[in-house]
Formats: C-alpha cells, sequence, structure tokens
C-alpha cells in the first residue's frame, strides 16, 4: 500500500485538490478543521477505544474520562471539552480503529499535524504508518514536509501558476484531472449499523442534549406567562388568543429549527470520519425527534389555550393548532436536514411560510385582499384553522361545507410544502443521475494510456491488477450486450 503527500505554496490549491478526490471517488476524509458535534461524551462512542489516545490517561487521572465532550461550538454554543487539537487526534484514532479491520480503502487527510504540537507527532506517524499497511493514504501538509516526505512513496507538487497541471513524483505536466481519477483507487468502507448506535443518537441528541432541554426550559416559561397573562379570557377573544398561541408555540420551537443546518454540517463531516453508520439514517431519527418536539410543544399549546379560554375543547382544535404548527416549521426539516443550503439560506427559506401565512392566509383581516391573489389563502392550513371558530367562520369567505371537509382541507394545505419539496427533490435526484452519467462516460475517455502508466507510478504492481480486472468487467459487459 502506498503513502502519497500533497505538497505545495500556500494558496496553490492543495486542499481543494483532496476536495476533488474526495467527490471522486466515495473515500474517507478528515479536513484540517473538521467538526464533531461538541456534546458528544467521547466514551460512549460506539465501537471505540479511547484510552488508546495518547491524552486519555489525564482525564482518567481526573476522574473525568467517562463524562469528558468532544468541545467545540455548534449552532453559536460553546461546549467545554476537548482542545482542538485534541478534537483531530480523537478523530484521527477514530478513523484508524475503524478501518482496522478492513482493507484497501482510500484515507484522505488534510494537514494531519495541523493545531497539534509536537509532542504527539510520532503518535499520528505511528497511525499512519499502522494504516498503510493495508489502505491507501493520501494527505496534504505544510507541517513536517521532510518527516512525510520520507515516510511517503510518492510524492504530488501542485502549483498556484497552472491548476491544470501536477507533478507526480520527478513527472513534470501531468495532467490535474487525471492524476485526481488515477487517484479514486479502493473499496468503499463498509459499516454496518446496530443497536448501539441508536442508543448512541438517544444518548447524544435526547438524554445530553442542552438544546432540547434550553426549548422545555422557555417553553415552560413562556406558555406560564401565557397562562398568567390571558387567565379568563373572554370567548370572544379567542381568535386573539390563538394567534398569541400561536406565535408563542412557533418561537419555543424556532431556535432549535434554526440549529438544523449546523447539525447535518456536522453531522456530514462526521459521516466521512466513519462516526456512525449513516447520515441518511441519522438525518431520518433527528426529523423524527424534531417533529415530536413539534407534536409536544402542540399538546402545551393546546392545554394552556384551554385553560385560559371556554370553547375550544374540541381534539379537531389540537389537530388544527398542529397542523398550523407543522405547516411553519416542517420547511426548517426540509431544508435544514435535507439540502445543502448555508444557514443564512435555509433561515430565509424556511421562515418563508410564516411570513406568506400573514399575507395570504386573510386570518388578520378577514375577507380582505385583492381579487386573484386572495385566492391563496387556499392553500394556508390557517385560513381552515380561522373556519372551525364561531364568530370569525361568517367573516371568512367559501369556508368548506363541512367539519369533515374543513379537517381534511387543512391536513392536505400543511403538508403541501412537504409534498412539493419531495417532488423537486425527486426532480434533483434524476437530474444528478444523469449528470453522474455524463461525468462517468467522461472519466472514461480519461483513462487512455497516459493515464494507466500514471496509476502504475502511483500504485505499482497493484495499478496493474486494478486496470486487469476492470477490463475483464468491461469485457463481459460488452459481451453481455
Amino acid at each position: 500500500m502506498t503513502l502519497t503527500v500533497v505538497v505545495g505554496s500556500s494558496g496553490s490549491g492543495k486542499t481543494t485538490f483532496l476536495n476533488d478526490v474526495h467527490k471522486s471517488h466515495k473515500c474517507i476524509y478528515i479536513r484540517q478543521y473538521h467538526n464533531i458535534r461538541p456534546y458528544v461524551t467521547v466514551s460512549k462512542i460506539p465501537n471505540f477505544d479511547p484510552t488508546r489516545l495518547p491524552f486519555w490517561d489525564i482525564y482518567e487521572r481526573e476522574g473525568t474520562a467517562a463524562t469528558i465532550k468532544a468541545g467545540g461550538t455548534m449552532a453559536g454554543e460553546f461546549t467545554a471539552g476537548l482542545s482542538g487539537g485534541q478534537r483531530k487526534l480523537l478523530l484521527f484514532e477514530l478513523v484508524a480503529q475503524r478501518v482496522a479491520s478492513q482493507s484497501n480503502l482510500l484515507i484522505v487527510l488534510d494537514e494531519p499535524f495541523a493545531g497539534v504540537t509536537d509532542d504527539f507527532v510520532p503518535f499520528i506517524v505511528k497511525r499512519l504508518n499502522e494504516m498503510r499497511q493495508n489502505h491507501e493514504i493520501l494527505l496534504v501538509t505544510n507541517d513536517h514536509v521532510d518527516t512525510l516526505k520520507e515516510m511517503a512513496d510518492n510524492t504530488i507538487t501542485v502549483s498556484a501558476i497552472d491548476r491544470t497541471k501536477v507533478q507526480v513524483n520527478k513527472i513534470e505536466g501531468v495532467s490535474r484531472e487525471k492524476t485526481i481519477l488515477a487517484l479514486a483507487i479502493g473499496d468503499a468502507y463498509e459499516y454496518k449499523g446496530s443497536w448501539d448506535d441508536l442508543r448512541f443518537f438517544l444518548d447524544v441528541e435526547v438524554f445530553n442534549n442542552g438544546a432540547l432541554l434550553g426549548v422545555a426550559m422557555f417553553t415552560l416559561f413562556v406558555f406560564g406567562l401565557f397562562l398568567a397573562t390571558f387567565w379568563d379570557s373572554k370567548e370572544e377573544n379567542a381568535p386573539l388568543v390563538l394567534v398569541a398561541g400561536g406565535i408563542v408555540a412557533y418561537f419555543c420551537l424556532n431556535p432549535y429549527l434554526l440549529s438544523l443546518a449546523d447539525w447535518r454540517n456536522f453531522m456530514g463531516e462526521e459521516a466521512e470520519a466513519l462516526l456512525h453508520a449513516s447520515k441518511d439514517m441519522n438525518n431520518f431519527l433527528k426529523s423524527s425527534l424534531t417533529m415530536l418536539l413539534i407534536l409536544i410543544v402542540s399538546v402545551v399549546q393546546f392545554g394552556i389555550t384551554n385553560a385560559v379560554i371556554n370553547g375550544l375543547e374540541s381534539s379537531s382544535f389540537w389537530v388544527a393548532m398542529l397542523m398550523d404548527s407543522a405547516s411553519m416549521t416542517f420547511p426548517f426539516i426540509c431544508f435544514g436536514l435535507y439540502t445543502k443550503l448555508p444557514f443564512q439560506a435555509v433561515e430565509i427559506i424556511a421562515s418563508m411560510p410564516f411570513l406568506f401565512m400573514i399575507f395570504f392566509s386573510t386570518t388578520f383581516s378577514p375577507g380582505s385582499g385583492v381579487a386573484i391573489l386572495k385566492e391563496l389563502r387556499y392553500l394556508f392550513a390557517r385560513f381552515y384553522f380561522w373556519c372551525m371558530i364561531p364568530g370569525i367562520r361568517d367573516d371568512m369567505e367559501n369556508c368548506p361545507s363541512t367539519d369533515e371537509k374543513n379537517l381534511l382541507y387543512m391536513i392536505l394545505s400543511a403538508l403541501i410544502g412537504v409534498v412539493l419539496f419531495l417532488a423537486v427533490m425527486g426532480i434533483s435526484s434524476l437530474m444528478r443521475s444523469k449528470k453522474n452519467k455524463k461525468m462517468s462516460s467522461k472519466k472514461n475517455a480519461l483513462k487512455d494510456d497516459e493515464f494507466r502508466d500514471l496509476q502504475i507510478e502511483l500504485y505499482g504492481e497493484k495499478a496493474m491488477d486494478i486496470q486487469s480486472t476492470n477490463h475483464s468487467t468491461s469485457s463481459k459487459k460488452t459481451e453481455g450486450v
């Protein structure tokens, strides 16, 4: 197996080179400033032995080994724990332990020595030598270059002057694109999920997550204030009470919902460093947890509302409160967890249903609005919610003729945003699939004699074996056609 070092001056594109390798092949990737959720308890990471970390004995002597967290900042909240250099060693050791039982993987490391003091350098060098016995390693470094060059089988030099060419060992003017493709070698990592992963999620995201406690405390405070200030409200003031309750419920959930985009980014980088089995599974669990939180807040809203005013005891009012809340909060789940949009874009787009509800649902001014444009009210759950309220229903235009229809339309309107999102994501997936096929054809066109010679230069006899296997597979496919 080989260790390949990418070198070059600052700004020459070393990290960009690694990113492009990562995009072209499913590899294990640790970035220079790699993220891990700060509130993860290190000792509870499944299938990981923290005692192999070179600094772990410090926490054992202090008696904090069982509770020390990864540490750092996420969604603007700082969690005390490991230092930046210690977190890097944690991720490095995590990868080393995860890949020990497999072989023929591509491990990509961006600046493994950055932020790590010299006394830990021997530890990293030892782990690199252990991993290179069974895996291909590609790394970028600005630190300890001489040490790594002595260890390296290959050196790739990138330049800021001509970003289309690189130097591979002593061969100058090599196509950067072909080099990236030639480096994409090895099998994909296999991680079989287990109940330990589910228990780990519950431990990290439910039992030891300060964000949930924050939502709980804030919800109790504001609804306690709501109870005191709206106590003994008159039935004719039901619209005011419901508007206030809906706004309070929305802002109880808002901080947690806004953190989803950061959570998604951290989770993606954790998956690259093999912390857990599947990004999709973790997104599903996080979505389920968030929806459960929305459900609980709506129950609190329903209970407090009925404590301060009479006439809203029917369970259909609870369904209405839940659907009204879902229509304004589900977009945060969709865009926060299932897109790659940055935080600010998620905040703006996911907040649109709340803003549009004010403009188009006509609940704040029944019967008003410009003709044709006012027809958009039928797209909002709040419109059907208002059609349920005695005294207000008569002021609303074209409410459904029966309570059953009203409830059905309310549920459909609350979920229309999710349906549209899924449709757009499905179309995007098909477009990506077509794009990937084109990229695959382009890559195949690059696999000429120069490419094969380059792969042999990098990987030696192993490259010839893989090329022979690929040629045999390609021939069988052709014969099948």
